[in-house]
C-alpha cells in the first residue's frame, strides 16, 4: 500500500473522502465508478477527464458524454487536497480516480479488490477524443462488442463490466428516444416492458426541456450485492438500448442469465475487468506529470 509523509495512507485517505462523499450523496459512488470508466476508455487511466477546459482548449469534460452527467469531481478534489498537504507530488490524480472507482465499489457493494499505484497524470484533454472512444448507449450489442474489443476487452468481460449500471441514474435525454420516437416513429421501443414505460413517461415527459430529469438506472433497490442491473434486462426494463440489446444475441444473453442467477460470481469477475480497466494505456516513469491541482495542467 502507498504511504505518503507522517506515515498516512494515501489509499485511506482517499477512502475516507468516498465514504464522507458517499454519505453526503449516495449518488456519488455510481459516479465515481462513471468517471473512471470515462477517463480510461480515452487516453487511458491519466485522470484526463478531471482537465478543465480553457479559452484555448475544449477538454472532455465539455463533452455531451459528460456534461452534465458525470459526478464525483468534488470527491476527487478533497482526497487530492489532502494528500497534497502532506505528500506534495507525489499521488496522481489518476490513482485517486482508480482508488475511488474501487472503494466506491466496496461502499456501494460490500466487495472490493487490490489496484497497483503509479500511475501519472496526463496533460492532453480533447472533447472531440469523447466522441469515438465512448460508447453511447444508443449501440447495439455488435457495436458495443466492437467498442470493448477496442480497449482490450471481451465480449464477456463487456457484459459484466455494463453490470455497473445496477446503481446509479441517468438523465432522460439518454432514452427519451425509446419512449416517444424510437427509430425516428411516434411509438415506444417494443423491447421494453409496457408497464416499465409508464413509469418512465411518467418521470420524462413527452418535450421536457429540464436537464436535470433523471430517473434510477434499475427498478428495485440498487445494490451491487444483488446484480439487480441484470434481473432488470430480464424483464425487459434495461433502461438504454445498449442495456436491452444483450438479449438479442445467444451469447451475450446466456451472460445476462448466467449473472442474474449467481451475482458471487459477476462480483469476482466484475472485480477482475474493473482490474483490468485501471491499468488500460497508463503512464509511468517519465510520461506525463502528477498535477498539484486536478483540474489544471502543470505549466
Amino acid at each position: 500500500m502507498s504511504k505518503c509523509a507522517f506515515s498516512a495512507s494515501t489509499e485511506t485517505i482517499v477512502k475516507e473522502e468516498i465514504r464522507k462523499g458517499i454519505s453526503r450523496d449516495e449518488g456519488v459512488a455510481a459516479g465515481l465508478v462513471r468517471l473512471h470508466f470515462h477517463d480510461c476508455f480515452v487516453r487511458g487511466c491519466d485522470a484526463s477527464v478531471l482537465i478543465d477546459s480553457t479559452p484555448g482548449n475544449s477538454a472532455e469534460q465539455d463533452s455531451p458524454a459528460n456534461d452534465p452527467s458525470l459526478r464525483g469531481f468534488e470527491v476527487i478534489d478533497r482526497a487530492k487536497a489532502r494528500l497534497e498537504a502532506i505528500c506534495k507530488g507525489v499521488v496522481s490524480c489518476a490513482d485517486i480516480v482508480t482508488f475511488a472507482a474501487r472503494d466506491s465499489i466496496m461502499i456501494a457493494g460490500g466487495f472490493g479488490y487490490e489496484v497497483p499505484a503509479g500511475r501519472r497524470d496526463g496533460r492532453i484533454s480533447l472533447v472531440n477524443e469523447t466522441f469515438t472512444n465512448l460508447p453511447p448507449p444508443t449501440l447495439n450489442v455488435d457495436q458495443l462488442t466492437q467498442a470493448f474489443a477496442k480497449k482490450g476487452f471481451t465480449q464477456e468481460e463487456m457484459v459484466t463490466l455494463t453490470g455497473e449500471h445496477t446503481i446509479g441514474r441517468s438523465h432522460c435525454t439518454s432514452f427519451s428516444e425509446r419512449l416517444y420516437n424510437f427509430n425516428g416513429t411516434t411509438s415506444q421501443d417494443p423491447s421494453l416492458d409496457s408497464k416499465y414505460v409508464t413509469q418512465l413517461k411518467q418521470r420524462c415527459p413527452q418535450g421536457s426541456k429540464n436537464p436535470n430529469l433523471v430517473v434510477p438506472m434499475t427498478t428495485d433497490c440498487p445494490s451491487f450485492r444483488d446484480a439487480g442491473y441484470y434481473k432488470n434486462v430480464l424483464a425487459n426494463r434495461g433502461l438504454f438500448t445498449s442495456d436491452q440489446t444483450l438479449m438479442t444475441n445467444a451469447a451475450t444473453a446466456i451472460q445476462v442469465n448466467q449473472n442474474a442467477r449467481n451475482p458471487n460470481l459477476w462480483r469476482s469477475k466484475f472485480a477482475g475487468a474493473m482490474l483490468k480497466m485501471s491499468q488500460l494505456d497508463v503512464l509511468t516513469g517519465d510520461a506525463g506529470e502528477i498535477r498539484s491541482n486536478c483540474r489544471v495542467i502543470t505549466s
